[in-house]
């Protein structure tokens, strides 16, 4: 009697490919960005268009939204070909592991580059309560409390160095944290 046991066959489906952040030396975006697309690997670089000034014109620049980063969208194995691509510093890790971002956040940063929406970027943190200084624009040296956001990119900051309260709203980045 042959051998009738059928056990079923693991099916071996691979994982499909997720989206990583990956950090790139300085200034290296889009030569890093054509490096990964020659050697096939999907990537993504969110441009954003501004206004270079020279001294004898204006000019409309593609720049990328986050210096020193790039998104790539690849398996596992695909890793080394990644870290092996000139210009590429690291993954994007949490606890030492590169972190998979969801495609609903690469979706997002695609609307949001394609849009016609006046885009800022800024890692700093403001939580009211934080003191502040104003580092550009006429009221440049003030210092003062962050006591809310207001409407747009202003902040609204309390100005108590005269003894009196006074109340001003501006732009996020005119402001800088003043550390403890």
């Amino acid at each position: 009697m042959g051998n009738t046991d059928q056990s079923p066959q693991k099916s071996v489906r691979s994982k499909p490919p997720e989206w990583y952040a990956v950090y790139t030396k300085p200034h290296a975006e889009k030569q890093v960005f054509n490096r990964l697309e020659e050697a096939g690997i999907e990537a993504f670089l969110p441009l954003q268009k501004t206004i270079r000034q020279w001294s004898d014109r204006k000019k409309i620049v593609e720049k990328p939204l986050l210096s020193s980063y790039i998104f790539v969208r690849v398996k596992r194995k695909q890793f080394p070909t990644v870290y092996r691509t000139y210009g590429i510093v690291k993954f994007v890790t949490f606890e030492g592991n590169p972190v998979p971002i969801p495609r609903s956040q690469i979706d997002n940063l695609r609307l949001l580059v394609n849009s016609d929406a006046e885009i800022e970027v800024n890692s700093e943190k403001y939580e009211p309560g934080d003191r502040v200084e104003v580092a550009s624009g006429s009221l440049a040296g003030l210092q003062g409390e962050l006591i809310g956001k207001g409407r747009g990119k202003r902040m609204i900051i309390r100005l108590d160095e005269i003894g009196k309260n006074i109340i001003v709203k501006i732009p996020v980045t005119f402001l800088v944290k003043i550390k403890a």
